[in-house]
């Protein structure tokens, strides 16, 4: 089927959007970035977490003849996005250190023979010459740089390795490089295009602004107790959430405090060992743990779009952080909410470390970003303008009916028009149907060894729910849902409706 899309002058995108990715359209700006990324020049995307980033590079990798690269930070990303790719029917392989050597060779012969259309690497893998010299022999379209903030020493997550990504221009003089983030000010942007030496990139900027997510920033005086009263409320109740703290120890004291109250909650920080922090992981991802306790170190590998809850315990170290790591939440478009516990003490712990910077521009930088985030946090303002303007969006409306500033706390936020039947990952309409639609998900996906929503995402069970489609004709129009994931769970979903019905 790929052969009948490679002609230059007949690609139908749409079809090919439906087939493997299981939609009917576009998300604002993906074909334009998608039909520009199939000329071969360069491109920056600013595009906000659960925006549909992935699919501007997904989508041309299956149109060009060649492979496309994608450079991406963490090993359970990768995974997961692979994952996600073969199950829609898309040629995807990851190369990382996860892997022994056997499995490693398997993916460099599909390779060479032209089976895989996508690899996805860490960044320190450029450095072994070895694998370098296997690249030079492949036929290399496209490469995407995903995280691309991870360049700038201006971002929030700088990492060194990332600069070895602008070396592959070398091997690949004429193929086009796609840089994505979704947090990027003026200043990181541009550091990006000079250290990825990007030749007169197209910008595609896209909103800044997540309207289904609520911001909330409360009074650090007995957060354990209002964290307690928050999780217990229907909307969160069995619900996915993530819950930041400062240190290590916070992590553990906080997931035994919340346990002790009849919660399921870990703990997970970079001082546990890799096995270990791995099977937490996988007990989120699975929804086998619904509450993670955790630093920093959790949740940037985290591809899982239906996490209704991102708390942050502790004052963040910058907006552009903070603006992540609540970009996890609703990736998947329905409502979620975003509370910050804060105290101004919070502002000494941070720097306490700040201070043990020995780099003094590096130091400075970071007290200018505490600086912007203690602001955020005591301003008046509405917190999405504050949020919007720091990126440099501009925000004109007087309220956004989604934060505490313009919405009082004991209101529940509006949810989405589109999500009435959805309000706050709970199912109304055919509750019950819905739910025996997360079982036999849960159940093919453990079968595959595969996260839950790598089967079919929350919003493609709600829709599903609603219209009980009984053949493959009406279950093929379902949003999410494309060809091969008809051919390979379309016959057990589609009997499980019937039989409801």
């Amino acid at each position: 089927m790929l052969e009948s899309f490679m002609k230059e002058n007949d690609v139908h995108l749409l079809e090919l959007l439906k087939t493997y990715f299981g939609f009917d359209r576009f998300r604002p700006m993906q074909e334009d970035i998608v039909r520009h990324v199939l000329t071969g020049a360069d491109a920056v995307v600013l595009m906000p977490t659960g925006g549909g980033k992935s699919v501007c590079y997904q989508l041309p990798a299956l149109v060009f003849e060649g492979i496309t690269l994608v450079v991406s930070p963490l090993i359970a990303l990768m995974k997961d996005q692979v994952d996600g790719l073969q199950a829609g029917g898309v040629p995807a392989a990851v190369i990382n250190s996860s892997m022994n050597a056997s499995q490693i060779g398997q993916v460099m012969s599909g390779l060479r023979k032209g089976t895989v259309k996508l690899l996805y690497l860490a960044p320190e893998r450029l450095a072994l010459d070895g694998f370098r010299s296997f690249l030079r022999e492949l036929p290399v379209s496209c490469v995407a740089v995903d995280e691309a903030h991870c360049v700038s020493q201006w971002g929030h997550d700088f990492r060194p390795d990332y600069l070895s990504i602008k070396t592959l221009r070398e091997d690949f003089p004429a193929v086009g490089f796609v840089a994505l983030t979704a947090t990027a000010t003026r200043r990181v942007t541009k550091d990006i295009v000079t250290q990825l030496e990007l030749k007169t990139p197209r910008f595609f900027v896209s909103s800044f602004n997540r309207p289904n997510l609520h911001y909330d920033i409360r009074p650090r005086k007995k957060a354990l107790e209002a964290l307690s009263a928050l999780l217990h409320q229907e909307r969160y109740r069995d619900a996915s959430a993530i819950i930041y703290c400062f240190s290590r120890k916070e992590t553990e004291t906080l997931a035994q405090a919340l346990c002790a109250r009849g919660f399921r909650a870990e703990a997970y920080h970079a001082g546990l060992d890799a096995s270990d922090r791995h099977a937490i992981q996988d007990r989120f991802i699975k929804d086998e743990t619904p509450i993670i306790t955790a630093t920093v170190a959790f949740g940037m590998g985290i591809d899982k779009p239906d996490i209704r809850l991102v708390v942050h315990y502790a004052l963040p170290a910058s907006l552009e952080g903070y603006y992540q790591e609540t970009g996890r939440a609703g990736r998947d478009g329905l409502p979620a909410g975003c509370v910050l516990f804060y105290s101004y003490a919070d502002r000494f712990r941070q720097e306490y470390f700040i201070d043990r910077i020995a780099d003094k521009d590096e130091r400075r930088r970071a007290q200018e970003k505490l600086e912007r985030m203690m602001a955020f946090c005591d301003s008046h303002l509405c917190r999405r303008k504050f949020l919007m303007e720091y990126f440099g969006e501009p925000w004109p409306h007087g309220n956004c009916a989604g934060c505490d500033r313009c919405l009082p706390r004991a209101v529940e936020p509006e949810m989405p028009k589109t999500h009435k039947v959805a309000a706050f990952g709970k199912a109304h309409d055919g509750d019950e149907l819905f739910e025996q639609l997360r079982r036999l998900r849960k159940r093919l996906a453990d079968a595959r060894g595969v996260p839950p929503f790598v089967i079919f995402a929350d919003t493609s069970l709600r829709e599903m729910a609603r219209q009980r489609p009984c053949d493959r004709e009406s279950f093929l129009a379902i949003t999410g849902v494309g060809e091969k994931k008809l051919e390979w769970f379309g016959p057990e979903f589609i009997r499980l409706i019937r039989e409801f019905a």
